[in-house]
């Protein structure tokens, strides 16, 4: 049988899978193992699963991903959202928009300490979407940034998609970690600009300007943050100086959020418990995708489907902008029915061979797809975000899908620009590893 015919009844089979409600790691270890039947050479496909699922599991990359998720479990249960909100407030006042902007920086403070999108997300607008709407801001636009802002959760390090993609792709975690910041910061500014064009244009539909409030007044509202930004400079620090690897990081993470939840008066038996089995639910679905992806990019190795895919894509002659233009459209298509996770370990083994053959770093590539997952997270139908804001808000899923429209769009932007722009993505990887 030919590659095209075995490639089409493979991508039929997992869809069947999926659109039947099997589960997605189950879905992948059923494809693998069909793949391998139209492999010679008598090669057992029990033997290859249990050997590839072993081999990849034992991996002392992935314990940082059970430490990254645990750190933010606990802090996702402490009072940081509402400090936040309080201890930014005050410095914003001055900016058109004004506190629409906490949104922007609330999410990348706490999304620097969580890695998970959705837990930005609700975090952030427990205690920013009533104290909005209760200033009079623009609903629409407060439900907007909190969508968009809430995917910075997954952009700046530690992130678990970082990690995930890291041991699927088989790059380095601290690389793509370091990889993640200034795109980070450039998403940030576009959602700010967005946010102070939008009042420019609409000055009646931004309340008057709060009472100035004295200096001492704003550093006595912004103590609570100090010990949240320690935090983040301890782990953003001893990644950067290569003081720690990303594994040791997220242990250090672990113990600091436990200290500021002790700090705060939130470490109780029951956040703690409750910390404890959100963790291991979560890692535990991730483990077994990752073990599923693992078995079906060995068994579509051995059938040889990504070498020949990735000869047929050079043989079209595609120049590298055509290529990425190509997959962000497949990726955006791909993101309105999975999960960014799901949507990373189903390709990997597919399209790094051509990003390989196109010439694309492999740790800039993770930084295009980490966005591209964004993208994901405000996409309808099945978009995190959307979901954690319609549930928060009470409002329809039409209304909160077309409040994050103009954030979708300018993740498209910062897509164009870092392509444009590659040295964005490499710049801190290539100070703290100089290519030899």
């Amino acid at each position: 049988m030919a590659m095209i015919e075995i490639s089409g009844l493979l991508l039929l089979l997992l869809a069947v899978f999926l659109a039947g409600g099997v589960w997605i790691a189950i879905s992948l270890m059923a494809c693998g193992w069909v793949a391998m039947q139209f492999v010679g050479g008598g090669i057992p496909a029990g033997s290859v699963l249990a050997t590839t699922i072993w081999g990849n599991s034992a991996s002392w990359t992935l314990a940082a991903l059970p430490l990254f998720i645990w750190m933010g479990e606990i802090l996702y249960r402490t009072k940081l959202s509402e400090e936040m909100f309080r201890g930014l407030a005050p410095w914003l006042n001055w900016l058109p928009g004004r506190l629409m902007h906490v949104n922007v920086l609330a999410c990348g403070i706490f999304g620097s300490v969580s890695g998970s999108s959705a837990a930005t997300c609700a975090t952030v607008a427990k205690i920013a979407l009533p104290e909005l709407k209760k200033r009079g801001y623009n609903e629409k636009l407060s439900l907007g940034s909190l969508a968009g802002a809430g995917t910075l959760g997954i952009l700046i390090p530690p992130s678990i998609t970082m990690v995930v993609y890291a041991v699927a792709a088989n790059v380095s975690i601290i690389q793509i970690f370091l990889a993640g910041f200034l795109p980070g910061l450039l998403v940030m500014a576009l959602y700010s600009g967005y946010i102070i064009v939008w009042h420019l244009l609409h000055p009646e539909q931004s309340p008057p300007r709060e009472a100035k409030m004295p200096l001492r007044e704003k550093l006595k509202e912004s103590a609570q943050l100090i010990p949240c930004m320690l935090l983040i400079l301890l782990v953003f620090l001893s990644l950067l100086l290569g003081w720690a690897t990303a594994t040791e990081c997220a242990a250090w993470g672990v113990l600091g959020s436990f200290g500021i939840a002790w700090w705060s008066g939130s470490l109780t038996k029951e956040a703690f418990w409750q910390s404890v089995m959100g963790t291991t639910r979560i890692t535990c679905m991730i483990m077994l995708i990752l073990a599923g992806a693992s078995f079906m990019s060995t068994s579509m190795a051995y059938t040889g489907i990504p070498a020949a895919l990735a000869a047929w894509v050079d043989s079209l002659h595609l120049s590298p902008y055509a290529l990425i233009a190509a997959l962000t459209v497949m990726y955006i298509i791909l993101g309105a029915a999975l999960d960014g996770i799901s949507m990373i370990v189903l390709t990997t083994a597919i399209v790094i061979p051509m990003i390989k053959a196109a010439g694309f770093d492999l740790v800039w590539f993770g930084i295009f797809l980490v966005l591209i997952v964004e993208m994901a997270e405000v996409s309808p139908p099945v978009g995190f975000n959307l979901f954690v804001l319609q549930t928060m808000s009470g409002k329809d899923s039409n209304t909160v899908a077309l409040a994050a429209l103009p954030f979708f769009f300018l993740l498209v932007a910062a897509v164009a620009i870092i392509t444009v722009f590659p040295q964005i993505v490499m710049v801190l990887p290539q100070m703290a590893f100089p290519p030899q």
